[in-house]
């Protein structure tokens, strides 16, 4: 291979994808092994040719298909976040059997002093710790999405990933309930 066929192919490998296979031969062959899986190039790379998107059949080889991928995947990243901080909140409004503890304890210049825990519960079988657990299952499951997304190297995809998540984190934390301290008068 001449130096110029060497950086052709140099260049190909970076504007792409990493080759991926549809065959499931599992019995030796050339590959050495792999099952007909070529090796996954594990750098960064910006393109829009050949790039798998989390399911066969789901592929990206033109700029428009990857202008469509960077939104939606920028829009799940959104919705990852708001799932959190949905979450949050729900658990706070569902939230029962409230008790506070009040214990006496001594000052340092002989006062005093009261301190007061408060301590929250939630019943397992109640409608509320349901829906949490719907929950969790749908943001764990779109949170390895997003691990899936960001693993193909695809840097315009990388991107889209990050982008969202700090466009979730600013559309939806400013409403993160701040925990005040009851025994804290210092505000």
């Amino acid at each position: 291979m001449n130096h110029s066929d060497m950086h052709h192919t140099h260049h190909l490998q970076h504007t792409m994808a990493p080759p991926t296979s549809t065959t499931h031969d599992h019995v030796g062959g050339n590959d050495g092994g792999h099952g007909g899986h070529m090796g996954m190039v594990m750098t960064f790379y910006f393109g829009y040719n050949n790039v798998e998107l989390l399911f066969t059949g789901w592929l990206i080889n033109s700029p428009g298909e990857m202008v469509g991928a960077c939104i939606g995947v920028f829009l799940l990243a959104v919705l990852y976040e708001g799932l959190k901080i949905g979450r949050e909140a729900l658990l706070r409004r569902s939230q029962v059997n409230v008790r506070y503890n009040s214990m006496s304890l001594p000052g340092t210049d002989g006062t005093m002093l009261m301190e007061t825990h408060k301590t929250v519960g939630q019943r397992m079988l109640s409608p509320s710790h349901f829906l949490q657990t719907g929950l969790h299952i749908v943001q764990v499951v779109v949170s390895y999405f997003l691990m899936l997304v960001f693993m193909t190297y695809n840097g315009y995809l990388c991107i889209a990933v990050a982008l969202g998540a700090g466009m979730g984190y600013f559309l939806f934390s400013w409403r993160k309930a701040v925990v005040v301290d009851i025994t804290e008068h210092c505000h």
